[in-house]
């Protein structure tokens, strides 16, 4: 019985967690991005776990307009990209504990493994089409909504 509620309690508390699995459904895969022309909505992966975050969008060959990938973190902090095994070119957008853009490194190099940093500390990233944030104006101090931003304490 006790084995029973232990697990019941740890599958209740992995499906609140905005950092499960599980939670990677509904809202959870789109982000939007909020610029002074408007609302631009992508679908997502997560990776918010460290063997999600190294692949990321390794050995893909082709990524839709509207689709990225969202790494999460736990803290926020100064991070820094690589196109290890990328294939497509990409847009690399760090975003603060706020849902703040932070810095953006457009047209990345298929294949480099150039350390791309952020230009301060950051605790997601969105990953999205090379030329997605020149054409549609993204710019550092632009919102990023998604439900993590939602649940981080902005005090540390």
């Amino acid at each position: 019985m006790l084995r029973i509620l232990i697990v019941s309690l740890v599958a209740g508390l992995m499906a609140c967690s905005p950092l499960s699995d599980s939670a990677a459904s509904g809202p959870w895969d789109q982000v939007t991005v909020v610029t002074s022309a408007g609302a631009h909505t992508f679908h997502v992966d997560i990776a918010d776990d460290p063997d999600e975050q190294r692949r990321g969008l390794m050995f893909r060959r082709e990524l839709a307009e509207d689709a990225g990938m969202l790494f999460l973190y736990e803290r926020q902090q100064p991070l820094s990209y690589w196109m290890r095994n990328t294939y497509i070119s990409l847009d690399i957008i760090y975003i603060d504990q706020e849902g703040r853009i932070v810095s953006i490194a457009e047209r990345t190099t298929p294949l480099s493994e150039r350390s791309i940093p952020s230009a301060g500390p950051a605790i997601a990233v969105l990953e999205v089409l090379a030329g997605t944030s020149a054409r549609l104006g993204f710019t550092p101090g632009d919102e990023v909504r998604h439900p993590f931003f939602d649940g981080i304490a902005t005090s540390e």
